[in-house]
């Protein structure tokens, strides 16, 4: 897939250039092991083009959710879940987590609007692919799990929206060395992946595929913690070595793309 060729070359690319050093280009991730991240900007950027490509509000969300996903990678604080960011922000407080909140949602509105004609259609649209957004994020608490998850969801999709092959190829190209814990997709990538998968079913989808896709990202956001316990537990099946318990997980919070960052 040309998504696939184009994560990898970036990623290729990057590695090769590491713009301002490579220190600024590596994270220690939850095993004490040495992880790149240039995977997720490549794979972002990837994502953002090959859905331009065939829906252009699909690539606007995927690139807008990828920027936003990269402030949070570089100035994230230590506060986590919805709450505690809007917290902050009714005290003036702009936390990144309120940044990609608020810019996440809004590119997922935009993009759901110019995808659909019903105005219903368009905000369950736009719910989806910020939802979706989220969702990825969230359950990227351990390596493979963001792209094994668009994979899962991402492939029986694929006969009903060529947008669902753009977010798999990317996820593809990412999976063996994310699950071999050599790189970390972050918030950038798991948030691109996210909105392009997100776009996809938007694309696919009519008013009762909507609903019901709404429904599902909206309870998952409500339950983001357990979603990120289960997912770093081991229970979506992409796994490298044997799953910790709960009782040791150290990365219960509703918001994901940790696995590398403690």
């Amino acid at each position: 897939m040309a998504t696939a060729a184009l994560t990898r070359a970036g990623t290729a690319v990057l590695r090769a250039r590491a713009p301002g050093g490579r220190e600024r280009w590596e994270r220690t991730n939850y095993a004490g092991r040495t992880v790149e991240l240039y995977a997720g900007p490549a794979a972002a950027v990837a994502v953002a083009l090959g859905a331009a490509r065939i829906r252009p509000a699909a690539g606007w969300a995927g690139a807008v959710a990828g920027l936003c996903g990269a402030y949070d990678d570089l100035a994230g604080d230590h506060r986590r879940g919805f709450r505690a960011h809007l917290g902050a922000l009714r005290d003036g407080e702009v936390t990144s987590g309120a940044v990609k909140l608020f810019g996440i949602s809004a590119a997922g509105l935009v993009a759901g609007a110019l995808m659909k004609e019903r105005v219903v259609d368009k905000a369950l649209a736009g719910v989806v692919i910020a939802g979706a957004a989220h969702f990825v994020n969230l359950v990227d608490v351990r390596p493979g799990r963001a792209a094994g998850a668009v994979l899962a969801f991402g492939v029986p999709g694929m006969a009903g929206s060529e947008l669902a092959g753009v977010a798999v190829g990317a996820a593809a190209a990412l999976l063996p060395d994310d699950l071999g814990e050599r790189v970390m997709i972050g918030d950038v990538g798991a948030h691109a992946l996210g909105a392009a998968w997100g776009a996809a079913v938007v694309a696919g989808s009519g008013r009762a595929g909507l609903l019901a896709h709404a429904a599902a990202v909206v309870a998952a956001a409500v339950r983001g913690d357990q979603v990120s316990r289960v997912s770093a537990a081991g229970g979506w099946g992409f796994s490298r070595g044997r799953p910790r318990p709960l009782g040791s997980d150290s990365f219960g919070s509703e918001e994901g793309s940790r696995h590398s960052c403690e």
